[in-house]
């Protein structure tokens, strides 16, 4: 198997992934002296929080995404790779490539991030795609905006209705975020441009399997999300469990497990309602005889290092992680991008520190708070401060929301990009990322 060459005079530390996690445990390596190698299976740096806007044709990708090479730019100590991790050499200390490369290393940090869970339902991925990379969200924008195309040439009422039904399914903050944007898209967004059919006679569904949207959130922050989505014209079904998911529907169980059967009939379904960590997660596992949850989430020791294998560290969605906080007892690690950060930074601060022979420092995470839009003028924002917890919701934590998501976005251009189409959205409820390729096939 063919080996990648280099000087080996400098310790090495590999990276795999180019997410929040992998990009900051990079750029804090910046000025080291070591030979910094990051992997990346695409060319780009992804700002997930707003990919559901580019889903929605809000947003174009290039204003969310940032080459991994442009990134990297100005820092000299990195070397940036192309190419899928399929193995790792825990003995021998490399890394193997899907094109049958291998990367040795003497410092290895894991940022694989994560990907959809069907719970067990893998067949259903073809008919509800889920959000989590750009060719998602290409898909799943194509599937909305064909949807109205088709339904303008259906003649059948039934048929009709069936198209112009959008269902996503979970209620966390990217089903939240998807099923607001949609009733907009519906009501406003596309408002006078059919002869045949009425937009905004759509229906938008969002299905929960639990008793409320946004658990991670306050119940009354959650509650005002709910009536937020409402009001926009979303129609919320909690504790409603999702049974069956084909081309032409979904199945659901309201009410628990002895609850009724309802069919949805729906050509365009959305998965939002699992997560799972990548696969590399069980590889990685298996090569260093280390633990994984339910999730395929590795256990980590409290510097993120794995037992027995200090040399290397899990970060981000890949880690089932404890903040370590003086006084406290260990608390887990939420798999949100600030705590993604906030790894990457820490474990690669304790490479330095082995490498200078110094302790290592536990993680602790520090919360900045949740945020959730909902749609125009509304989301829910939960933020701590030294004086307790400040609720709030409705324009002011959607102005917040917009402001928070614009400082951390990637690069100036982005930012002013960004700023300008949601500021055109905004007063003409245009969206103008609204090219497909070609048209949704029909599935019936």
């Amino acid at each position: 198997m063919p080996s990648l060459q280099s000087m080996r005079a400098l310790p090495r530390v590999v990276i795999v992934g180019c997410g929040f996690g992998g990009l900051e445990a990079a750029r804090t390596l910046h000025d080291e002296p070591l030979d910094v190698v990051v992997i990346e299976k695409t060319n780009h740096h992804l700002f997930q929080p707003l990919l559901y806007q580019v889903a929605t044709a809000g947003l174009a990708a290039p204003s969310i995404a940032a080459p991994s090479r442009w990134l990297f730019r100005h820092q000299p100590n990195v070397t940036t790779l192309l190419g899928e991790v399929c193995g790792i050499d825990a003995a021998g200390r490399c890394v193997h490539l899907g094109d049958g490369h291998a990367v040795p290393y003497d410092h290895l940090i894991v940022a694989a991030g994560a990907t959809h869970s069907y719970f067990g339902h893998d067949e259903w991925a073809a008919d509800a795609p889920g959000l989590k990379t750009l060719a998602d969200a290409f898909e799943i924008r194509r599937r909305v905006l064909t949807a109205f195309e088709r339904a303008e040439l259906e003649k059948d009422p039934d048929r009709r209705r069936a198209l112009l039904t959008f269902v996503v399914i979970g209620g966390g903050p990217t089903g939240v975020e998807m099923a607001g944007t949609l009733a907009e898209i519906a009501r406003h967004t596309l408002a006078g441009e059919f002869r045949r059919i009425v937009p905004s006679s759509a229906q938008v569904l969002l299905v929960e399997g639990s008793s409320r949207v946004l658990q991670a959130m306050p119940e009354r922050l959650s509650e005002r999300a709910r009536q937020q989505l409402e009001k926009l014209g979303v129609k919320v079904r909690l504790n409603a469990m999702v049974t069956r998911i084909d081309a032409l529907g979904l199945e659901v169980r309201e009410g628990g497990a002895d609850g009724t059967a309802v069919r949805i009939d729906s050509r365009c379904v959305i998965w939002a309602a699992g997560v799972a960590a990548s696969p590399l997660g069980r590889l990685l596992a298996q090569a260093t005889g280390t633990d994984c949850d339910r999730a395929g989430r590795i256990h980590v020791q409290a510097d993120l290092s794995l037992p027995g294998h200090p040399e290397i560290s899990v970060v981000g969605d890949l880690a089932a992680a404890m903040s370590h906080v003086p006084g406290q007892e260990p608390r887990p690690v939420p798999g949100v991008s600030p705590a993604a950060k906030q790894m990457g930074r820490a474990a690669a601060r304790n490479i330095l520190a082995r490498i200078a022979g110094s302790d290592t420092q536990p993680f602790r995470y520090k919360d900045w708070g949740s945020l959730a839009t909902i749609g125009r003028n509304a989301a829910v924002a939960d933020v701590p401060t030294p004086f307790g917890p400040l609720r709030f919701s409705g324009y002011l934590a959607w102005l917040f929301w917009l402001f928070v998501h614009v400082y951390f976005l990637i690069g100036f251009r982005n930012r002013l990009i960004v700023l300008m189409d949601w500021a055109s959205a905004y007063w003409t409820f245009r969206r103008n990322a609204r090219v497909v390729p070609d048209v949704q096939p029909d599935r019936d």
